[in-house]
């Protein structure tokens, strides 16, 4: 942690709807005038697209079938955790950019499926912000959730994030059915070691809950609405939090544990806006006096 350059960090898998959240975050910086230094956790990967499908050939031929983008192994956890303590302790660090699909091929004039190269994050920054699959990983002689100062959790029930990630990837990324299927199966194992435990470090979860039918998450033709769902918020530490407040200003919301709100799926965005920005002014305030 850091008080004079605080980190936030977003934390979910693939399909758990981070990047929703990355947009909240950047409507409190906008509104707020905050000056955010941007990180994507896919710019850590260790291969690119053809260097990890070939890994994935080596790992199967040695009987491994559980190597994913989501092992530790797969990813430069190491420089993460350097850039997340160099950040802290100076304000600055490096990152690069994954490149998705043919549109941020343009915007990079890189090959999808590539890296950019690495460059330095914008000098004089109030926070980092990173978002990502391993932005409170904590194990062996890494522990990247000591260097940050606000973590969310995003976690959607497991049907949900499969229906999301399966429309995601088919639609925009041109992947089929059946090779998101095998993606998702590929990941199961390091989905339980290596992405829920960092649930536990996090201070607050965000966890959307379909209201309808999704108990076959394979064939659903279409993704639960905001207003098909409920999403329950669990604070890790309730010391300080207001809920009588929260629960008069979200609308049919209720607290359902000493640590957790339950609130209607269309109120997500206004809950986050209400949490997040004294949280946020908060790490700026004390950013400022220790400067």
């Amino acid at each position: 942690m850091s008080t004079k350059h605080p980190i936030i960090s977003v934390v979910g898998s693939s399909g758990a709807g981070t990047s929703t959240v990355k947009d909240t975050f950047e409507k409190i910086f906008l509104r707020e005038n905050v000056s955010a230094a941007m990180i994507e956790g896919d710019a850590f990967h260790k291969f690119n697209r053809t260097e990890m499908k070939a890994e994935l050939e080596r790992r199967y031929s040695l009987g491994d079938q559980t190597f994913s983008h989501f092992s530790y192994d797969a990813n430069l956890l190491e420089e993460l955790e350097k850039t997340f303590k160099n950040y802290g302790e100076t304000g600055t660090a490096k990152t690069r950019t994954y490149v998705h699909n043919s549109d941020e091929s343009e915007l990079y004039n890189v090959p999808s499926g590539e890296f950019t190269d690495w460059r330095d994050l914008p000098y004089d920054t109030d926070l980092l912000f990173y978002e990502g699959l391993h932005g409170a990983a904590k194990f062996e002689n890494i522990n990247i959730a000591k260097y940050t100062d606000l973590k969310i959790g995003v976690v959607p029930v497991i049907n949900l994030e499969w229906i999301q990630k399966i429309h995601r990837d088919t639609d925009a990324r041109g992947y089929t059915t059946e090779a998101v299927t095998d993606t998702i199966l590929r990941r199961m194992h390091d989905y339980v070691h290596c992405i829920c435990p960092q649930f536990t470090e996090t201070d607050i979860n965000f966890q959307r809950v379909p209201v309808v039918d999704t108990s076959n998450p394979f064939i659903a033709r279409w993704i639960p609405t905001a207003d098909e769902s409920i999403v329950v918020i669990r604070f890790r530490d309730p010391h300080g939090i207001d809920f009588p407040y929260l629960v008069s200003m979200i609308h049919d919301s209720w607290m359902s544990r000493a640590n957790s709100i339950v609130i209607p799926g269309g109120k997500l965005d206004l809950a986050m806006q209400l949490i997040l920005t004294p949280l946020i002014k908060r790490l700026i305030e004390r950013s400022k006096k220790s400067g």
